[in-house]
């Protein structure tokens, strides 16, 4: 990577850094999609310009991965997520930076190693946009299961789409199967009689005598008088 790419990646490192302690709506396409993207254009960058993988560069480069896999991982258990005007809303709490320091030095282990083993690959820094992207797919490898289970979206796209909306309609614990509407509708839909008779019901299995008992259904007998001989 050159000196600009380099400055480049630092500063987008900067900016989610930024973006991350003072909170953010999260868009799906950002969260899950362009971790994505970043990885694959990052293991495009390996190999490109010539370079050739060395077993040894394979082998640190999977060690190199592991460990921001894993603290990837940790951004997503420690980030802070609710719902603000009905989406998805996270804010990573200042302990976090420790996981940034932890991800830079990790970097610096790997690189030492590599370096002395001659993994020409692994030690340079064309390996920044692949690991990195690796870390946020970690990261929203858990954030995207956390969401779901609450039953917070993400928040809409440029478009006025969500991403993964039916997914997490699904994915809700408790999705009801019927639409408030449907169920408003059935509600409506119950003849006056059977519902002053469910109603009458419920008072006389609790004891309670109804302020003002139906002249058509006797809450002490159970016993509608319309069908009474």
């Amino acid at each position: 990577m050159s000196a600009v790419e380099i400055l480049a990646v630092i500063g987008v490192i900067g900016l989610v850094i930024y973006q991350q302690l003072a909170g953010q709506s999260l868009r799906g396409k950002r969260v899950v999609l362009l971790p994505a993207i970043l990885t694959v254009v990052g293991f495009t960058n390996l190999t490109s310009g010539g370079r050739h993988l060395q077993t040894a560069d394979l082998v640190w480069l999977t060690i190199g991965a592991a460990g921001s896999i894993v603290i990837g991982l940790g951004f997503g258990a420690i980030m802070h997520l609710e719902a603000r005007n009905g989406t998805l809303w996270a804010k990573m709490p200042v302990r976090g930076l420790w996981l940034w320091v932890v991800l830079v030095a990790w970097r610096g282990v790997i690189y030492l190693p590599a370096a002395a083993m001659h993994a020409h690959v692994a030690a340079s820094s064309a390996t920044l946009l692949f690991t990195l992207g690796l870390n946020r797919l970690a990261q929203a490898a858990v954030i995207v299961p956390r969401a779901m289970s609450s039953g917070i979206p993400f928040a809409p796209e440029k478009d006025g789409r969500t991403f993964m909306a039916t997914a997490f309609e699904r994915g809700r614990p408790d999705a009801p199967s019927t639409t408030h509407d449907q169920r408003l509708d059935d509600v409506r839909s119950y003849p006056d009689d059977q519902r002053e008779h469910r109603h009458a019901r419920r008072e006389n299995r609790s004891g309670q005598r109804l302020a003002h008992p139906s002249p058509r259904f006797d809450p002490w007998t159970g016993h509608d008088q319309r069908y009474a001989p």
